[in-house]
């Protein structure tokens, strides 16, 4: 149920851009002392989130720098191993080398898919074994989803219902086989993820909803689950979607 058939690539560039200008926001208000604070990321500091942030912007621009030339590259520039490493390499940076860098990736992974032509949106990438369209949504979900576990002020409640739609409908693979999950936002019309027999009644805000699908914090009481008219603990959920292809 992803609005990706419904996005023009117009309009995901637009969105891309706003979520850029927010992240790049919060880069200009950091201080060396707060980008050593906890994040909303468990284990995570800011730094933490913001070198995650320059990884993912780096590899998408890689995705369509070798896409444009006919070419397919692993997502990361020696894998997760690599990626891991340099997240904790950079995480310790200073407010200032973080703002250079960060920023820096941002401007360039954004300017990438702005020079886009129309043809190179269906350009395969190895990014889910997708194309650059793929890529493009994953930019906009790292950029939103990052810039709220920043911690900094902003949160899910910021999140457009566009984007709380697209983002269930990228999440849907976390609904264990054996569940369907009967979304019910409040206000909005019922949304069904999953194809199991055992239906489980989840309310809330849509943008709680999605928070909560993307393992994100809400508020007590901000998400409510029930069986058969009774309450019930909120279910377990199945891992992330993977952004490399099965093997």
């Amino acid at each position: 149920m992803g609005t990706e058939a419904a996005l023009s690539d117009d309009h995901l560039l637009s969105e891309i851009h706003a979520a850029a200008k927010g992240v790049r926001a919060e880069l200009e208000r950091l201080t060396d002392e707060s980008v050593s604070h906890p994040s909303e990321l468990p284990g995570w500091t800011r730094g933490h989130v913001l070198a995650h942030v320059q990884g993912i912007c780096s590899a998408m621009a890689r995705q369509l720098e070798y896409a444009r030339r006919g070419e397919k590259v692993e997502l990361y520039d020696g894998g997760y191993e690599a990626r891991n490493r340099a997240i904790e390499e950079a995480a310790g940076a200073t407010a200032d080398e973080h703002r250079e860098r960060v920023g820096a990736a941002i401007d360039v992974a954004v300017g990438a898919f702005g020079g886009l032509e129309p043809v190179d949106w269906d350009r395969p990438i190895t990014y889910r074994n997708g194309v650059v369209r793929d890529g493009g949504f994953a930019l906009w979900r790292e950029l939103v989803i990052h810039h709220t576990d920043l911690g900094t002020g902003c949160t899910q409640q910021e999140w457009s219902e566009g984007f709380c739609r697209h983002l269930l409908g990228f999440l849907e693979p976390r609904v264990p086989a054996a569940y369907t999950f009967v979304l019910r936002p409040d206000p909005g019309e019922e949304i069904r993820l999953g194809s199991g027999g055992d239906e489980v009644l989840v309310g809330g805000r849509l943008q709680d909803l999605a928070a909560w699908l993307a393992g994100r914090a809400t508020g007590h009481g901000a998400v409510r689950a029930e069986r058969g008219g009774a309450a019930v603990p909120l279910p377990e959920i199945g891992p992330w979607p993977s952004g490399v292809p099965a093997v």
